[in-house]
């Protein structure tokens, strides 16, 4: 009798994501992320995914200096399945002279139209964001054909964990409302909802806890 063979990402592992990988890294959140409403909205149809790459690639230089920014579920082959940026406590804002220092690269990726949308998000998001320390997830993605196989509970598990051991809560705005129930099944929480004007999509900022009583991961 035969044995139906291992899918091609079987056996991966999760770990932080190595420099050389930041362009690897942009292009799946790019294809993560073509279909998000809050990026739908801000960046351009034409050219669309490309530009959501370029943007990927600026948010990670902006997380690199902060130890273990970029988590990525990976096969021993080195194929990356999924990626999640964090920051850390106290670290999820960049300093005044990092967003200045970015500006004409934003712009250069979501264009005239997209360039207030863009500040109209991050002003909101700011405005909501908590006060008290935690740990930071401002994205994370799963590449296409992989979602709902555990991938992504899997990666932000292992940061999880971590923050349940420190003691930490962790905090996220979700862009998709279908996506709710992933992060609920993890511990968050939705807290309110962020509108965006305009017409705009809306955002939940969640919240999670940490528990030294949660079990593992699944």
């Amino acid at each position: 009798m035969s044995t139906r063979p291992a899918p091609p990402w079987a056996g991966y592992g999760i770990r932080f994501a190595r420099p050389a990988e930041a362009a690897a890294v942009a292009a799946l959140l790019a294809r993560a992320f073509a279909d998000d409403p809050v990026m739908a909205w801000i960046v351009p149809a034409a050219d669309r995914e490309r530009r959501i790459a370029r943007y990927f690639r600026l948010a990670q230089r902006q997380q690199r200096p902060r130890a273990g920014a970029v988590r990525v579920a990976a096969t021993g082959e080195g194929r990356l399945l999924a990626a999640a940026l964090w920051s850390g406590p106290g670290r999820w804002k960049p300093s005044a002279v990092q967003e200045l220092a970015a500006l004409p690269r934003y712009a250069s990726i979501f264009g005239l139209r997209g360039m207030p949308r863009a500040g109209e998000v991050q002003n909101a998001m700011d405005e909501a964001h908590p006060q008290p320390p935690h740990y930071y997830l401002p994205s994370v993605g799963t590449d296409r054909g992989l979602r709902g196989m555990g991938v992504g509970s899997a990666l932000l598990g292992q940061q999880l964990a971590d923050c349940d051991r420190l003691g930490q809560p962790a905090y996220l705005e979700s862009s998709n409302v279908t996506n709710l129930p992933f992060y609920e099944k993890l511990g968050f929480r939705v807290t309110g909802e962020i509108r965006l004007p305009e017409g705009g999509p809306t955002f939940w900022p969640m919240w999670r806890d940490a528990s030294s009583a949660r079990g593992p991961m699944r």
